[in-house]
């Protein structure tokens, strides 16, 4: 995707607003890295903070951020918590960010 000289970027103000709570939620590095890890898996708490390397208090602290800005969400398998990305356009806003920001020169 390229972007033109003076484009103009229509969106109706549901959207709007709804892109401006997922980027900010998103807009924490720790979330950010949180969603990173999750990906489009669904994964035990435990190893997102083994992968994050914060404490298991601090990722549990986000990921209520995130599951209440309704951007993963999770559910019990017996003594595990997992939590996977809720909608699909969050991952395709991810691999962007990661086009953009993250290519190698």
């Amino acid at each position: 995707m390229t972007i033109q000289e003076n484009s103009v970027f229509e969106m109706k103000e549901d959207n709007i607003n709804k892109a401006s709570k997922a980027l900010k939620a998103m807009g924490h590095p720790l979330r950010l890295k949180i969603l990173c890890v999750i990906g489009e898996r669904e994964l035990p708490v435990m190893d997102i903070v083994k992968q994050v390397g914060t404490t298991q208090s601090n990722i549990s602290q986000h990921i209520d951020i995130l599951r209440e800005k309704e951007i993963i969400t999770s559910r019990r398998e017996g003594s595990k918590i997992l939590c996977k990305v809720r909608d699909h356009n969050i991952l395709t806003l991810m691999g962007a960010m990661q086009e953009t920001f993250c290519t190698v020169d």
